[in-house]
């Protein structure tokens, strides 16, 4: 009986298991009004809160925002970029990381979309083509089934080091959607891809890995699940425990890969993707001196724990680096400075009047300046080659653009 009337509940509130394409109900019947049911997608609670509100036009400090995609939300658009560079210059946002490289002539066309007008406003991250010429369908064609993988995509990153490429991005298909020649996921531990990660420390250049995904991503797509809507939407960014490793054993395995490699740099994208358990982050951060985080994505999750999440970036300021995931809409990068430069309550985390990431809102946690200046530029200078320098060219440029008093 109970386990009906809870299925009867998520009818109520599922407008697309209510009333689907075939079943005749009327939307209206779930509007929430004149004493109806509400249909979850119909539900945009407007705060009644009267709380103070700081207006941020850009960020306090210059910043290099160490996560961004644009290859893949610009698509290579020139008028895109001039519009996001003017978003950059009036949000004082001197530098972005663009992850999407990939290697040769590949990244040859992203350097020049993003060098050719802005030499020295974005740095350019390499990624690995696990498949190369291979039959997608055949795991066992792809190019990472060769014995000599390996030592190729060191020569091959060693050349995009040339270039001017500033570090390697991993996705989290590796782990989650790459197959072995078995028809298995590729395990990111491998010993295989040791040369791949050894080549990194040699040539200098920091990896950023994105391992795993939330904890509600991998849990049951049910009336517990506080990311129900969202999954609902994108039931593809589910992780079914039958058809795919644990959160725990994928981000384990990263570990051991950090660990064997102490000599390279890596950073844990997504606030290292656990971005709901600060406390085994802090563990991490103590257990490998050579991991770095970035909050792309997660001020969601950070900002709906403003106390613990303050104490964290206070505590390990020297091994954050600042991350939007973006190029994002102009609103939401204000949101991110709100966050970490305030104590503004109730904040959203996005732009969209349906929140993506979960029925919340977030609280700012009024780091201290010292704090800001090694998140938003000083630990990307120290970590990120050609970071520094570029960051000096863009203080000088905005100097000789303020006429002096």
């Amino acid at each position: 009986m109970r386990r009906t009337k809870h299925a009867l509940l998520l009818l109520l509130f599922v407008p697309s298991l209510a009333w689907g394409q075939d079943s005749g109900i009327d939307p209206a019947a779930l509007d929430g009004r004149d004493g109806r049911n509400l249909a979850l997608d119909q539900f945009f609670p407007v705060p009644k809160l009267k709380v103070a509100e700081t207006n941020l036009e850009q960020a306090k400090f210059p910043v290099i925002d160490a996560h961004t995609h644009f290859r893949y939300r610009l698509r290579s658009s020139p008028e895109q970029l001039d519009d996001f560079v003017a978003v950059m210059n009036k949000q004082q946002i001197a530098i972005c990381v663009s992850l999407d490289g990939r290697l040769g002539d590949e990244f040859d066309e992203h350097a020049a979309y993003l060098w050719t007008k802005y030499p020295n406003r974005f740095l350019i991250y390499a990624n690995i083509d696990w498949q190369g010429d291979g039959d997608p369908e055949k795991p066992e064609t792809w190019d990472c089934q060769r014995p000599d993988f390996g030592r190729r995509m060191s020569l091959a990153l060693a050349d995009v080091k040339k270039k001017g490429a500033s570090g390697l991005k991993i996705f989290k298909q590796f782990g989650l959607g790459y197959k072995d020649a078995d028809g298995s996921l590729l395990k990111i531990d491998d010993p295989r891809w040791d040369p791949i990660w050894q080549a990194c420390g040699e040539l200098g250049l920091p990896v950023i890995m994105h391992t795993a995904d939330p904890v509600a991503f991998f849990d049951p797509i049910d009336e517990t699940n506080e990311r129900w809507e969202e999954l609902h939407r994108h039931p593809d960014w589910h992780f079914p425990s039958d058809k795919f490793p644990s959160r725990e054993a994928l981000l384990a395995a990263r570990n051991r890969v950090i660990a064997r490699h102490p000599q390279t740099t890596f950073i844990g994208a997504h606030f290292a993707n656990n971005s709901e358990d600060l406390t085994t982050v802090a563990q991490w951060l103590e257990e490998y001196p050579n991991l770095y985080i970035e909050p792309a994505s997660r001020i969601s999750e950070l900002g709906r724990q403003p106390y613990t999440s303050r104490a964290f970036f206070v505590k390990h300021a020297d091994r954050i680096l600042f991350g939007t995931d973006g190029p994002w809409p102009e609103l939401r990068l204000t949101y991110y400075w709100r966050f970490l430069e305030t104590y503004d309550e109730y904040i959203p985390y996005s732009e969209k009047p349906f929140p993506p990431q979960g029925f919340w809102r977030i609280y700012g946690i009024g780091l201290p300046d010292d704090v800001l200046k090694k998140v938003y530029y000083e630990n990307a200078c120290k970590l990120i080659p050609h970071a520094q320098e570029k960051l000096n060219h863009w203080r000088k440029a905005v100097e000789q653009a303020v006429p002096a008093e």
